[in-house]
């Protein structure tokens, strides 16, 4: 029995002298520099179509002087015999010559779900306000993308050169294709770029810093004493205690006992009497008065723990005793009769006349 014999099984796999993309013949493309496809001769397709190589037709590119791999597509079948057409970022990751014989296969590769990638100059973050819009059209013009690449696209009149470095799916071949894929990206920090330092600030006196010790208010390295505020604060009451002292809040006055005597003034048993020594208490010590110079504002010294919420409003008595003016009357003014007389006279002149009898003249008013 003969076996049968499948041409679909065979690989297209030939050597062809490589050269950039600017010796090519006709027209200058230099668009075509910044995409990951080839340019062949008619006769690749004719050899391709006879072994069925289904579409997309993706081919591993290697150099075997150097051992570098990079995967690519076709874009044309345009070339002179015996010669292929590369970009030349593809040329440099291949370090190849231009007329270095080039071992071209076709092969497949798995859809790309995840690529990292690095910028290779400050200039991607700095020049490119919305990265992933910019390498997403691109990508357009790539058909596959290999571990260690160093692929170049044009934008805004630059260059930019981005390395591949991880690809997912892994496989051996460390290489997927772009073409109908949703792919997600990852950058990492462009080469040369150095992160930003903040120089440490000092922290303030009364603050809380690292091991939570604050300052005291009035004590050595406050924030008065850290601007000299005894210099710049305008003359008030000046403070005579030591800068170290701490003043106590329980000096004065004693406690009453439930008895009704104090409590502060315990009484003490005989003693035997010594020559030279006084058995009287000392004298209290009385804190030396307050200096208030000038009669400007004064600044507000409060003890620690106590806040200020400002003074109590009360209302400002008027002279008259708070007594409001009196209101004057509506219906102050003297009333007309109908005859046109003064009410007034004609009612004084009719209780005249009505004396002695049972009714006087009947009297309307009319305010």
């Amino acid at each position: 029995m003969v076996p049968s014999y499948h041409p679909r099984n065979r690989r297209f796999d030939e050597f062809l002298r490589c050269y950039p993309i600017v010796m090519m013949s006709g027209a200058e493309r230099a668009e075509l520099n910044f995409g990951g496809k080839v340019i062949m001769p008619p006769s690749a397709l004719d050899k391709l179509s006879r072994l069925h190589i289904a579409y997309p037709m993706l081919f591993e590119l290697r150099n075997g002087s150097k051992d570098k791999v990079t995967h690519a597509g076709v874009l044309e079948f345009i070339a002179e015999e015996g010669r292929v057409y590369l970009p030349h970022w593809m040329m440099k990751t291949l370090l190849l010559e231009p007329g270095e014989l080039l071992q071209i296969k076709s092969t497949d590769l798995l859809a790309g779900t995840f690529i990292k990638l690095q910028p290779q100059s400050t200039a991607f973050i700095t020049s490119i306000t919305d990265p992933k819009a910019v390498l997403e059209n691109a990508l357009r013009t790539f058909s596959a993308l290999t571990v260690g690449d160093v692929f170049s696209f044009f934008y805004n009149d630059q260059v930019f050169d981005i390395a591949v470095l991880e690809v997912k799916p892994e496989t051996k071949m460390k290489a997927i294709t772009t073409i109908e894929t949703d792919i997600s990206v990852d950058f990492a920090p462009p080469v040369g770029y150095v992160e930003p330092s903040r120089a440490p600030q000092p922290s303030r006196p009364g603050s809380v810093v690292g091991g939570r010790n604050i300052t005291p208010l009035g004590e050595t390295g406050s924030m008065a004493r850290s601007i000299n505020y005894a210099a710049i604060a305008p003359s008030g009451a000046v403070i005579t205690a030591a800068p170290g002292a701490k003043q106590s809040f329980f000096a004065g006055g004693g406690g009453q006992k439930l008895k009704g005597s104090k409590a502060n003034t315990p009484r003490d048993k005989p003693s035997t009497p010594v020559a030279g020594v006084s058995s009287n208490p000392p004298p209290l010590a009385i804190p030396a008065p307050t200096i208030r110079r000038g009669t400007g504002p004064q600044p507000l010294r409060l003890p620690p723990g106590q806040l200020f919420f400002g003074y109590e409003i009360k209302p400002v008595k008027k002279k008259d005793g708070g007594q409001g003016e009196k209101k004057e009357s509506m219906f102050s003014g003297s009333g007309q009769t109908l005859r046109g007389g003064n009410a007034g006279g004609r009612k004084k002149r009719g209780d005249e006349a009505g004396k002695g009898k049972g009714k006087g003249l009947e009297v309307i008013e009319i305010d």
